[in-house]
């Protein structure tokens, strides 16, 4: 049974989606696609504070500096920690906390992430060979960001 901090999430999150295809549906033919704002490990200056059709309260954006860790933890619909640094080489684990089904999946096209839908328990590992900065979502949940730094 999920607590009512996940229900609310999670109706928030479905009338949000059900909104943006309704929206989606009714405009003209052309694709409206907008690039998704790069920001550094922790600057959340540039990026937008909330989706169109959806609020974010200040207790749910993830705050604070990148964390040093290989474990990210999928729960409450949100990336724990939401950004982390790695060394290259570095394997990061995924494990969905959820009842909801997660995915993990690069922001850009050509990006290294691209897990299966991950159930409750189960996991994703990737292994970063390259340093730089890797943005990815879950793509059932496209609010659901996270960062991965990669350093040398």
């Amino acid at each position: 049974m999920r607590n009512s901090r996940g229900t609310r999430r999670f109706i928030t999150a479905l009338a949000a989606a059900v909104s943006l295809t309704a929206v989606a549906a009714c405009g003209d033919t052309k694709p409206q696609s907008q690039p998704i704002p790069s920001a550094s490990a922790g600057d959340t200056s540039s990026a937008p504070s909330t989706m169109p059709g959806m609020s974010m309260s200040p207790t749910d954006a993830p705050t604070g500096p990148a964390v040093a860790t290989q474990s990210v933890k999928i729960k409450e619909f949100a990336f724990g920690p939401a950004s982390i640094t790695v060394k290259v080489g570095a394997t990061v684990t995924w494990t969905n906390g959820d009842q909801d089904p997660h995915t993990v999946t690069s922001q850009a096209k050509d990006g290294p992430l691209k897990s299966a839908t991950m159930n409750n328990g189960d996991t994703y590992q990737y292994t970063f060979t390259k340093a730089g900065t890797y943005n990815y979502l879950c793509t059932i949940h496209p609010f659901m960001t996270g960062t991965v730094v990669v350093t040398a």
